[in-house]
Formats: structure tokens, sequence, C-alpha cells
């Protein structure tokens, strides 16, 4: 049995392979609205955050042989409780990581922090187009509200806890983009042109996350971009590809048998 860390539609791509080569699998995911597509493709899911004691107590109770990370790449901490789980119960961890997308631009701006991308667009100042989600929105908020000269427009999930979260900063409801993704380049430049975007502010997702069309729809628009580099996290064993990830699976699974 694989215990699948999931919660983005490339692991649920990674999770069908896993089951179309034989494999039993538990999928993890944080929210109910992203298990019902696990369901659907009839694979078992749990549902919410999990610490690297809950991972001990699925590995232990599903006889679990291997841990698959294929979370979010700004998911560190999901992603350093199941290195931790994976190394107490002795079974491998493996990441799946998505392929990043680098451009070097004058315009583009790559920094460490949520903190430090706060900061650079303070500077800027103008329209900031926020597409970094709710999570860390308090940082950006802080910054960037008190100001005269900024306008914050935030793109997030139309979720309930994400507009209450909007509400508790005080952000203005004309300036929330409330919506679910992916968007096209064509679609983000029309969102940025609206608003009279100058900064974008975005993480380093990978191809996937749709990093490449709102780059390409920024730079176009001659909007800056700033991009918050992926957290540093010592992963181990990482691969790139499906195939590589379900390799090393059949490893496993023939070192269990031969046990």
């Amino acid at each position: 049995m694989i215990l699948l860390i999931a919660g983005t539609s490339d692991a649920r791509d990674l999770g069908l392979q896993i089951k179309a080569r034989g494999f039993s699998q538990i999928a993890t995911v944080v929210s109910p609205n992203a298990a019902k597509e696990w369901r659907d493709a009839e694979i078992s899911v749990r549902v919410g955050r999990l610490t690297a004691e809950k991972m001990k107590d699925i590995i232990a109770q599903n006889q679990i042989t291997a841990i698959v990370d294929a979370s979010h790449p700004f998911a560190d901490e999901a992603s350093i409780n199941a290195i931790a789980a994976a190394k107490h119960c002795g079974i491998p961890y493996i990441r799946f990581e998505r392929e990043s997308v680098r451009i070097n631009n004058p315009s583009i701006s790559y920094v460490d922090s949520y903190q430090e991308a706060a900061e650079l667009a303070a500077g800027k100042k103008g329209v900031v187009f926020l597409t970094t989600g709710s999570k860390t929105l308090p940082v950006f908020a802080d910054k960037l509200l008190p100001l005269p000269d900024v306008r914050m427009i935030i793109r997030l999930l139309p979720q309930k806890e994400n507009l209450e979260t909007c509400e508790r900063l005080h952000i203005p409801q004309k300036n929330i983009v409330a919506m679910q993704g992916p968007f096209t380049k064509e679609f983000n430049k029309a969102l940025f042109a609206l608003y009279k975007t100058t900064v974008m502010i975005t993480k380093e997702s990978g191809k996937v996350g749709s990093l490449e069309e709102k780059l390409t729809a920024a730079l176009e628009l001659g909007i800056d971009a700033i991009i918050i580099k992926r957290p540093t996290v010592d992963y181990g064993t990482v691969y790139w590809t499906f195939e590589d990830v379900i390799h090393h699976l059949k490893g496993v699974e023939r070192e269990g048998n031969h046990d």
C-alpha cells in the first residue's frame, strides 16, 4: 500500500498512473472539495492536514510500504512531516517534484520570501496584483494596505474561508478576484489590464501551476513581476516524471516480495 501526499492536479494524475500499474494507495488531500475527484476515481482518500504523528498512524494501520510526496512545491510543512514519518517507520520516501519554470528578464525579480516580495512591491507602488493565495495574505496586507499609493488586488479560490480572511483584513470587495483556475495567458492579460496592474506577485509553482501563463501575460503588458522562490527542503530521493516514481515503487515492491 502506498501513501500518496496529494492535493494538486498533477498529483491526481500521478495517483491514476499508480493505480493503473496495480498499486493500492491512500491519497491525502486538505479539502473535502479536492477529495471528490479521488473518490470518483475509486481511490481511497483521507481529508485534512496531517502531522507527522498522524502519518505514522496511517502507515502502521494500513501496512504502508512507501510514501510518495506529490504535494504542492510550497507545501513544505507537509513534506517535512512526510519525511519524518517515513524515516521513523523505516519506509522509503519518494518526492515527485513539479518541473520548474525560470525566465530571465529585467522585469522579473526573484525573492526568497513573502516578506521580501511585499517589501519590494511596496517600493514599486502602483497596482499590485497578488496570485499567491490566501495563506500568506496577512503578510502582504500588513505591508501594502496602509500605503496610500498602492492598490492591492487579490486573486484567490472562491472559498468561504478565503473571503472571510479578506474581510478580517479589511480588503475591499472591489479588490478581490475570487476564481478557480487554471487561467490562460489571454485571460491573465485581460485581468491585469482591467485592474491597470503595474506589479504582479506570484510563486514559483512550476509549469503545471500555470506560472508561464502569468509571466508571459505580465511581460507582454510591461508589468513588473515578483516571483517567490520555492522553499528549500532536503527531500533526498526526488523525481520529475511519473515513470521514474513508478519505477522506484516497483523496486520497493520487489524488495518486499523478496523479504
